[in-house]
């Protein structure tokens, strides 16, 4: 391997990616099916020095026994899946790749609100069923001139946005580091950052599309407060993390105020790739479901895989770690692994 680390990757990776770390110098050893439970040995198995995940999990017991690891890369931009604070314990970095795949999830919300307003999938549910039934579903308000409140301006969030303006919509935000300015230059209303400012908008909005990070502040965010707030019959999106809702408080809405919901995201969703699961919103009428695929289109994924590259290249060209999310838990020297 020479001074140049190996590499282990523990989920699908585009193959543009695997070809780039390789052109590094880098020896890549691939397996998408390794679980949180085995990734331990195969740290040893392959001596890799740098763990790139996606969806899989990264517990707090690989790094106790982690062989020569010495940086841990999310291929994405969330990194929940991750135990940082348990890798920093152990002097290792944790990166993740952010903004990479916003357009992508920011698609999928559109998605999500125009199949609501259009009912496109009951739609074609009956088609394909055999009934036509064009009276019932002429009935549709349309989005245009629709009031939209965007909770969490990541670069999820600002590419929400950009596209909410394309359709016409009127865009009010919160987010705990919007200025005043930001807000005029993007021609959108500031909520203030207060629990009582956010009430207030959520009672106006005809549409709520939400984009934080998982975190102790957000954490069934979405709750009895957030959805009583909600005017009838105005949608939820959620393309961010399931923990963020209380799904309870989420079924009520539906059932007493006719909350249309589109979900990309669940609370205590599957780990495995491929297992019969149901959740309880499917219910109930007026939902749009999928499966956790915001992040997985082509584009967003090249995206990804490149910006993987850059930082394993920038460690080793540069001597420094890019985008690590658990520097408070790491020493100084130990910000940049020694590969």
């Amino acid at each position: 391997m020479g001074d140049l680390p190996g590499v282990l990757i523990a989920d699908k990776f585009d193959q543009i990616g695997i070809d780039g770390l390789k052109e590094l110098g880098c020896v890549v050893h691939q397996d998408a099916d390794l679980g949180p439970e085995m990734i331990s040995d195969a740290l040893k198995a392959t001596g890799a020095k740098v763990l790139v995940v996606r969806s899989t999990k990264v517990p707090a017991a690989v790094f106790e026994d982690c062989g020569d690891l010495a940086l841990v890369i999310r291929a994405g931009a969330g990194h929940d899946n991750i135990d940082s604070a348990a890798a920093g314990a152990k002097g290792i970095p944790v990166c993740n790749c952010p903004g990479m795949n916003a357009v992508a999830v920011a698609e999928l919300a559109f998605g999500h609100m125009i199949n609501l307003d259009r009912r496109i999938h009951q739609q074609t549910d009956e088609l394909v069923g055999g009934h036509w039934n064009k009276k019932e579903y002429s009935k549709a308000k349309g989005l245009k001139g629709s009031k939209l409140l965007v909770v969490g301006m990541g670069s999820i969030g600002m590419e929400v946005i950009k596209r909410a303006q394309a359709f016409g919509m009127q865009v009010s935000a919160q987010s705990r580091s919007m200025h005043k300015e930001t807000a005029r230059a993007l021609g959108i209303k500031m909520i203030e950052y207060t629990r009582e400012a956010l009430k207030g908008a959520l009672e106006d909005a005809d549409i709520v599309s939400v984009h934080v990070a998982l975190c102790p502040d957000t954490d069934k965010l979405c709750g009895p407060g957030f959805f009583g707030a909600m005017k009838p019959g105005a949608m939820f999106i959620n393309t961010s993390r399931g923990e963020i809702v209380d799904e309870a408080e989420l079924i009520k809405a539906v059932k007493e105020k006719d909350i249309r919901v589109g979900l990309d995201v669940y609370q205590n969703q599957p780990s495995s790739k491929d297992i019969d699961w149901k959740p309880e919103l499917a219910e109930l009428d007026g939902v749009s479901l999928t499966h956790h695929v915001g992040a997985s289109t082509d584009q967003a994924q090249e995206a990804v895989a490149l910006e993987v590259i850059r930082i394993v290249q920038t460690v080793i060209e540069e001597a420094r770690t890019l985008h690590v999310v658990n520097k408070d838990s790491l020493k100084e020297e130990q910000l940049c692994p020694a590969f």
